[in-house]
């Protein structure tokens, strides 16, 4: 998988289907090169008055697909 053709610029979804932003990076383990958080990037209004970012980690993460599903609290 290419990190950012795949990833980059995908919405992120809470269990409530709820946009919480965008993905902007990736964080990296350096020994296995695994995806182990997701950056985001607020979307929408709240990106124009504020530029924030949150860290995902993957266990986080249910599904990707189109856009990405992050687990509920019936998943964990």
């Amino acid at each position: 998988m290419r990190v950012k053709d795949e990833l980059f610029g995908k919405e992120v979804l809470d269990a409530e289907i709820q946009i919480v932003g965008k993905v902007s990076d990736v964080i990296l383990d350096r020994d296995t090169f695994e995806i182990t958080d997701l950056v985001l990037k607020k979307t929408g209004f709240s990106e124009q008055i504020k530029s924030s970012e949150n860290m995902v980690p993957m266990e986080l993460v249910k599904v990707i697909g189109d856009k990405i599903l992050l687990k509920g609290e019936d998943d964990l």
